[in-house]
Formats: C-alpha cells, structure tokens, sequence
C-alpha cells in the first residue's frame, strides 16, 4: 500500500477548501477512507494549520476538522534525529527540511504539495495531489 506524506499546503487545500486545488486533494483523502493508501504529516503540519486557519475561522471549528483529519492521517515521528538531519540537509527552508526527514521517517513512498521547488533536493518523488491521481489512473 502507498504511503503519501501532506505537506502542510495540500492539507490546508482540503480542510479550508481552497479552490482551484480541493477537488484533487479531496480525492486523495478518499482514496485514504477507503484504506487504498496511507496518508502521512509531520506534527508541524497540524500546529501550522491551527494558526492559518484559525485567523479565518473559529478555533472550535478548526479543531474539529483536525480532529476528522486526524482519523485519516497518520502523524509521522519527528525526534532529535529528524532536527539534527535537517539541521544539516542541503534544504535551504528548514521546515521543507523536517517535513522531508518526517516523510524519509515515516518510509512514505512520495510527498505531494503544491511546492515542488520547495523539495527539489528530495529523493523521493514529488507532486501535486492532481499528478498524483493521474499516475494512479494510469
């Protein structure tokens, strides 16, 4: 089974509903319910998303759809090992970096998001959630 880590933006695409971008990631999510693949994040993701979201929206609202979120999701380790490896990766962006050493961690198979550049230095493969579900399809 593919394991798919979120960055935080694709994330944010799904539980805001950020058009243009919803629909695909949405479909990923429910591809996640029906158990055809794991879904991934780093703790950060979750701390993030309650701060952006949270300027929008009611708080007790944003905690509950972390809550939903959280039922498909799994939260992928972050420890001394993955600070100290991003401390030290070739990154330039230091939360790319823990982001990436959370999907290494986690064994995900590819990271989507909606910044590629941003994870140009990553070995494993990198796509929106669009892309993703075109490779699947095919």
């Amino acid at each position: 089974m593919k394991r798919v880590f979120l960055d935080t933006n694709v994330i944010l695409d799904l539980l805001a509903e950020r058009k243009p971008f919803y629909q695909s990631i949405a479909s990923v999510a429910t591809l996640a319910d029906r158990k055809e693949l794991l879904l991934f994040t780093s703790p950060i993701s979750f701390t993030t998303i309650d701060y952006v979201m949270s300027k929008f929206e009611p708080k007790e609202s944003v905690l509950i759809k972390l809550q939903k979120f959280a039922i498909l999701c799994k939260v992928a380790d972050a420890n001394q090992e993955t600070i100290d490896k991003s401390l030290f990766s070739l990154f330039s962006d230091f939360e790319d970096a823990v982001q990436y050493q959370c999907a290494l961690q986690a064994g995900c198979d590819l990271i989507l998001t909606r910044n590629g550049n941003d994870f140009r230095k990553s070995t494993l493969p990198v796509m929106t959630a669009e892309e993703f579900l075109n490779s699947i399809r095919n």
